[in-house]
C-alpha cells in the first residue's frame, strides 16, 4: 500500500517541479510575489494619475500637456510623506525657476551669448546646492536650474511670450502635483507610526550585534551561559598574526555590520517622509535623528581596535560577560510588542548594569580590565540615550544639539563646474550651428545635469541616464509611427502612454536600474509631440530624435570624459577631513562644550560617504582597512570627549591636568607623525600613573584617564596609515606603495623590503 501511495503522489511531484520551472519565481516565492504586487500598485497609481493629469492639461487648453505627465513621473513615490515633499519642493523649485526665467530672458534679450553665460552660472550654482542638500530639497535647487530652459524654450523665438510661457509650465506642474497628492493619498495606505516600528527594529538589532561581540568574547570563561548562536558565529574567529597588525574581525561580524548600517541609511529618509506626513512625527523628528545617529555610532563602534587592544588576561571576560548577559536580557524584554510605550524596565536593565559596572571599576584592576569597563560603560551609556531619544513623547527640546550637515565642497565644486560647462557648450553649439532645436538640447542637457548631482557619483550615473534616454528614442519613434496615428480618444491615447512608460515605470526603483529607468520614462514624455490637435511632422520628428541622441552623447563625455571622477582622491580628502576633526577636537579649548552626538553625527556622515567612494574604487586599495579606520577614528574621538572631560571637571592634581593638556596638544602633529602623538599619549600615562596621586592608594580618576590615554595611543599605533597624510590612499594610484595597509606607517614595507 506504501507502494501506491508513493506511485500516486510521484506525478504530482513531477507536475509541481515542471510548474516550479515554467513558472517564474515571482509566482511561487512568496518575498517576491509581495514585492511584484507592490511595484503594480505603484505603477497602477502612476497611471491613473497620468491619465487625469493629462485629461485636466487637455482640458485647460495648456500650451504643453504633458507636461503634467512628466511632473506625475517625477514627483510620484510608493512613501506618501516622500511625495508630499517631493511635490512641495517642485513647487517651490518652479516658481524660482520661473521668476529667474523671466529675469534672465528680459536683461539679455538681444545678446544670446550672454544669455547662456548667466544660465550656465545659475545652472552651475543650481547643481552645488544641490549636491549639498538631502532628500527632495535638493530637487528644489535641480527645478530652479533646469526650469529656466524649459520656461524659456518655446519663447526663444519670441521672447515677448516668456511670461506667458512661465504660466504654463507652473500650471502643469501644479496639475501634476495636485492630481498625484489626490490619487496617491486616496489609494495608498498611511502607516507613519510604522517607521517608529523600524526604529525599534534598528534599536533591537543594534543590541544583538553587540550582544554577538561580548558572548564572543566571554566565551573562554561562560561557555555554559551563552546561546550556542554567538559561538557559532565566531568560532573561526581570526587570530592576530603579528603585535602591530590591525586585526580583523571574523565574517559573520562584517557581514552583520554592512547590514544594519544599510538599515540605518534607509531609515533617515524614511523618518523625513513621515515626518511630513504625521503631525506627531514632525513634532519628534528631532528626538528620533537623534536616536538613529547615536544607534548608528553604537554599530560602528564595534571594531578591531576592540580585539587589538585585548590581552591574554581572563579578568577581561567577566566584563564582557555580564555585558552579554545584560545585552540578552535586553533582547528579550524588547521581545514585548508593547516595549516602545514601556520602556521602563529596559531603562532599568542598562542602570542596574552601569551600576554594577561602576562597583567593578571601584576594584584594583589592570589596564585591561579599565578598557573594558570604560568601553561597556560608555556603551551603555549611549544605548540608554539612544532608548531615551527614541521613545520620549515629548517634542523636541529647544536647547537639544542638531546634526549639522557635512558639506563635501569638492564634489560641489566639481558638479556645479560640469553644470555649468555642460550648459555653456550646449548654447554655444545651438549658436554656432544654428540648430533648429537647439532648445530641445539645452532642455535635455540642463534638466539631465541637474539630475544627476544629486547621484552619489554623477560621473557614474550619467551613461545609465543617457542610456534610458536612447532607449526612449526608438520607443518615442515606435509610438509616433504605429500607436499615435490611430488614436481617435482620449483613452486610447491615455493606454498607449501606459504601455509605452511601462518599463521605466515598473524598474525605476529598482537598484541596478532606477536612474535609467528614470531617465527613459521623463525623457520619454519630452520627446512626444502631443498637442490639442496632434501634427504630425516627420522631418522635427526626426530632428528631435537626433538632437536627444547627441544630447546623450555630450552628456556621457562631459561626465566621463572632460570632468570624470577621482573616487580615489575623494576618498583620501575624507580620510584627511576625518582625522582633522579628530584633531581639532582634541585642541578645542576645555571651556567651549562640545555636543558629542553633533560632532560624531558629522562624522558618521564623512564615514557613509567614505564607504561609497571606497566602493566606487577599481585599483588596489586596503578599503577593509580604510573602512575599520574610520570607525576607529570615531572611537578616538570619544576618548577625547572623555580626556577633555577629566581635564575640565575631574579631580586631577595640577601636574597630571598638565601632564594631560600637553598630551591633547600632541594631537596636533597627528596627521603628519602619527607615531610621535602615540609615543606622547604613552609618555603621557606613565607620568600620570606615577604622579604623587597615584601613591596614596586607589584614584580611579587617575586610572580611568591612564586607560584612555594607553587606547588611544594603542589605536593609533594600529592605524598609523590612516592617520599619516600620506597614507597608501593619498598616493597615486600606481605607485608602489598605493596598495599598503593601514596597520603600517607610509614606507615601511617599502624599507623592510629594501
Amino acid at each position: 500500500m506504501h507502494d501506491q501511495a508513493r506511485g500516486s503522489t510521484q506525478p504530482w511531484q513531477a507536475l509541481n517541479r515542471l510548474l516550479t520551472r515554467i513558472i517564474p519565481a515571482t509566482f511561487h516565492d512568496p518575498a517576491q510575489w509581495s514585492a511584484f504586487l507592490a511595484t503594480g500598485a505603484y505603477a497602477g497609481r502612476v497611471f491613473l494619475s497620468i491619465g487625469i493629469a493629462v485629461f485636466l492639461a487637455f482640458l485647460f487648453q495648456l500650451q504643453s500637456p504633458l507636461s503634467a505627465a512628466t511632473t506625475v513621473l517625477i514627483v510620484a513615490n510608493p512613501t506618501v510623506g516622500a511625495m508630499v515633499s517631493k511635490s512641495v519642493w517642485r513647487v517651490a523649485g518652479t516658481l524660482l525657476g520661473a521668476a529667474l526665467s523671466v529675469t534672465i530672458m528680459s536683461a539679455f534679450v538681444q545678446a544670446p551669448v550672454l544669455y547662456f553665460a548667466a544660465l550656465a552660472v545659475i545652472v552651475g550654482i543650481a547643481c552645488m546646492i544641490a549636491t549639498f542638500l538631502r532628500l527632495f530639497r535638493a530637487y528644489a535647487a535641480v527645478l530652479v536650474g533646469y526650469t529656466i530652459v524649459i520656461v524659456a524654450s518655446p519663447a526663444f523665438a519670441k521672447p515677448e511670450g516668456i511670461f506667458l510661457s512661465a504660466m504654463g509650465r507652473l500650471s502643469a506642474v501644479c496639475v501634476g502635483v495636485v492630481v498625484t497628492a489626490f490619487v496617491f493619498m486616496i489609494t495608498s495606505p498611511r502607516k507613519p507610526s510604522s517607521v517608529l516600528l523600524r526604529l525599534g527594529s534598528a534599536f533591537r538589532d543594534t543590541v544583538r550585534h553587540a550582544w554577538i561581540f561580548h558572548a564572543a568574547e566571554s566565551e573562554r570563561t561562560a561557555h555554559g551561559t551563552l546561546a550556542e548562536t554567538a559561538l557559532d558565529l565566531l568560532e573561526k574567529r581570526e587570530e592576530q598574526s603579528n603585535a602591530g597588525s590591525f586585526r580583523s574581525l571574523p565574517r559573520p561580524v562584517y557581514d552583520s555590520r554592512a547590514k544594519l548600517l544599510s538599515y540605518m541609511a534607509g531609515l533617515a529618509p524614511a523618518i523625513e517622509y513621515a515626518a511630513a506626513d504625521d503631525p506627531d512625527m514632525q513634532a519628534r523628528i528631532g528626538n528620533l535623528r537623534l536616536a538613529l545617529s547615536r544607534l548608528t555610532g553604537l554599530i560602528v563602534s564595534y571594531h578591531p581596535y576592540w580585539l587589538t587592544l585585548e590581552t591574554a588576561e581572563q579578568e577581561t571576560h567577566t566584563v564582557h560577560d555580564h555585558m552579554a548577559q545584560s545585552l540578552e536580557r535586553l533582547l528579550e524584554l524588547t521581545e514585548d510588542p508593547a516595549w516602545l510605550d514601556n520602556p521602563a524596565p529596559l531603562s532599568a536593565c542598562l542602570h542596574d548594569t552601569l551600576k554594577a559596572l561602576e562597583h567593578l571599576a571601584r576594584e584594583r584592576h589592570g589596564s585591561a580590565m579599565l578598557v573594558a569597563l570604560d568601553n561597556t560603560r560608555d556603551t551603555l551609556v549611549q544605548m540608554d540615550l539612544a532608548l531615551h531619544n527614541l521613545t520620549s513623547r515629548r517634542p523636541d527640546a529647544a536647547g537639544a544639539p542638531a546634526v549639522p550637515t557635512y558639506l563635501e565642497w569638492p564634489m560641489a565644486l566639481r558638479n556645479g563646474t560640469r553644470g555649468a560647462m555642460i550648459t555653456l557648450l550646449a548654447g554655444l553649439l545651438w549658436y554656432v550651428f544654428h540648430w533648429s532645436l537647439g532648445p530641445m538640447l539645452l532642455v535635455y542637457i540642463v534638466a539631465a545635469s541637474s539630475l544627476l548631482s544629486t547621484a552619489p557619483s554623477a560621473a557614474k550615473a550619467s551613461p545609465m541616464m543617457a542610456t534610458g534616454t536612447a532607449l526612449a528614442i526608438p520607443a518615442g519613434f515606435l509610438c509616433h509611427m504605429l500607436a499615435l496615428p490611430r488614436i481617435d480618444g482620449y483613452p486610447l491615447l491615455w493606454l498607449t502612454l501606459c504601455l509605452f512608460l511601462l518599463p521605466g515605470v515598473w524598474l525605476q526603483f529598482h537598484p541596478r536600474y532606477g536612474i535609467g529607468a528614470f531617465g527613459y520614462a521623463v525623457f520619454f514624455t519630452m520627446m512626444l509631440s502631443v498637442n490639442n490637435p496632434i501634427v504630425y511632422d516627420d522631418m522635427t520628428l526626426t530632428n528631435t530624435w537626433i538632437t536627444m541622441a547627441a544630447a546623450c552623447a555630450l552628456l556621457a563625455v562631459v561626465f566621463r570624459v572632460i570632468l570624470p571622477a577621482d573616487h580615489k582622491l575623494d576618498a583620501a580628502r575624507l580620510v584627511s577631513s576625518l582625522t582633522h576633526s579628530v584633531q581639532q577636537l582634541a585642541r578645542t579649548p576645555r571651556k567651549r562644550t562640545i555636543a558629542w552626538v553633533a560632532w560624531e553625527g558629522l562624522q558618521l556622515q564623512k564615514i557613509s560617504r567614505l564607504m561609497m567612494r571606497l566602493s566606487f574604487i577599481t585599483t588596489g586599495v586596503d578599503r577593509q582597512g580604510y573602512t575599520d579606520g574610520a570607525f576607529a577614528a570615531l572611537s578616538l574621538g570619544r576618548l577625547i570627549v572623555r580626556l577633555r572631560w577629566n581635564a575640565a571637571h575631574a579631580t586631577l592634581d595640577p601636574q597630571a591636568r598638565a601632564t594631560l593638556d600637553r598630551a591633547l596638544a600632541a594631537f596636533g602633529q597627528l596627521h603628519r607623525n602619527p607615531t610621535a602623538t602615540a609615543t606622547a599619549l604613552m609618555q603621557a600615562a606613565d607620568a600620570i600613573a606615577a604622579s604623587p596621586s597615584q601613591k596614596g592608594g586607589i584614584n580611579l580618576t587617575c586610572e580611568r584617564t591612564v586607560s584612555c590615554l594607553e587606547q588611544a595611543a594603542s589605536i593609533i599605533l594600529a592605524i598609523p596609515g590612516f592617520f599619516h597624510h600620506k597614507g597608501p590612499i593619498q598616493r597615486a594610484a600606481d605607485a608602489p606603495d598605493a596598495a599598503d595597509p593601514v596597520s603600517v606607517m607610509p614606507g615601511t614595507l617599502r624599507l623592510a623590503v629594501k
